[in-house]
């Protein structure tokens, strides 16, 4: 059960702790409290664990405090999008937003090799007003022998860089935890001149540690891949295992489906669950377009598979959107073959914008006819 309060409930106030001394004392039910700190207004929740069959929402409502009231019936009980609770949600990251309703792009270096190429990726980005990027600093790979990515070394230059040219937030895969530790420091060491959203990738899904850990730092959001070789329920519950933790800031990553059923694809693209997240969770949905597809074909039209299939998932609602570009593809140390070139940045943003306001126009259109 969610016990939603009033906007800036002050928590210090004598109607907050009678409200609460009811909740804390009801049998067999825990209640653990989370604010979510906006710029305008505070907003509160109170989680009602255990036995809470036995409660009656009426009975809660009355509290003062207390807005309104949502038991949660659904496996997903933070993230989960419960039938009774229509609210639209977002989480603002430096000031970036991050929610359904949005859309924001987030193309860079699959593995960062040098400042130069961080750099020039850096500037275009900016020269087409962009404020997102992503830039792998650790990279897990199938081959103890391929490289692993510069960790901690490159992270300084990429933090001046980003500050340099304006960029709000950088999506930053990690393995371990310590990498959290790692990426705090560089960012002090830097002044914090830009922001950082963990990536835990489709090989740490259900590296269940790795995600408690994770959940429990509230500083940075999260980007969770869906695993490559699970089902979706699955990857959706390692999403709660982040939001139990104490960190509902994340953003749900469909990145393909192991199966050579995707064939010539390097892998199974699973776009079409951008609506099935939508509605079963409250986080937003990332579509990673370059590790599904994995090549740089292009269609007898004229647009690679990438374009083809980036429009696809905006088409369907998507709220992010993560993209391999680099300076000079050969050179790239982790999936070259896939990234698409500079030159072809401002043709790929624009092929999204078409594609979002084709997305638009069909929620205009869906609303009308449900008049």
């Amino acid at each position: 059960m969610i016990v939603i309060l009033a906007p800036n409930t002050d928590t210090e106030s004598d109607d907050y702790r009678l409200m609460m001394n009811h909740l804390t004392h009801l049998p067999n039910v825990r209640a653990r409290v989370h604010q979510e700190v906006g710029t305008q207004q505070t907003l509160t929740e109170i989680y009602l664990i255990g036995e809470t069959g036995a409660v009656e929402v009426a009975d809660v409502e009355s509290l003062p405090c207390v807005e309104r009231v949502v038991r949660v019936s659904e496996e997903y009980r933070i993230v989960g999008r419960h039938a009774d609770d229509p609210r639209a949600t977002w989480f603002d990251y430096n000031g970036v937003r991050f929610g359904q309703d949005t859309l924001n792009v987030f193309a860079g270096l699959c593995a960062v090799d040098t400042p130069e190429h961080v750099e020039e990726m850096m500037k275009a980005l900016a020269d087409h007003g962009q404020m997102c990027t992503r830039m792998g600093a650790y990279k897990p790979r199938t081959s103890p022998y391929a490289f692993q990515g510069h960790g901690s070394a490159c992270l300084h230059y990429v933090f001046e860089l980003a500050g340099k040219y304006g960029i709000k937030v950088i999506a930053m895969e990690i393995t371990h935890e310590s990498h959290i530790e790692e990426i705090r420091e560089a960012l002090g060491r830097t002044g914090h001149p830009t922001g950082v959203m963990l990536q835990i990738g489709t090989r740490n899904t259900q590296n269940f540690e790795l995600l408690k850990i994770v959940g429990r730092q509230t500083e940075f959001p999260i980007l969770l891949k869906r695993g490559f070789g699970i089902t979706l329920e699955e990857s959706l519950n390692a999403a709660e295992y982040l939001a139990s933790g104490g960190n509902r800031n994340v953003v749900f990553g469909l990145r393909g489906m192991k199966t050579n059923m995707g064939d010539p694809h390097r892998n199974f693209v699973d776009f079409a669950h951008v609506p099935v997240v939508k509605r079963l969770t409250r986080m937003p949905v990332c579509i990673d377009p370059s590790h599904s597809v994995g090549t740089r074909e292009r269609a007898p039209d004229g647009l690679l598979d990438v374009m083809h299939v980036t429009a696809q998932g905006i088409i369907a609602g998507a709220n992010m959107v993560l993209v391999d570009f680099h300076p000079d593809p050969p050179t790239a140390l982790v999936d070259g073959p896939q990234a698409l070139r500079m030159e072809e940045l401002p043709h790929f943003l624009e092929d999204v914008a078409i594609a979002r306001e084709a997305y638009e126009k069909r929620v205009a259109t869906a609303a009308r006819y449900q008049q």
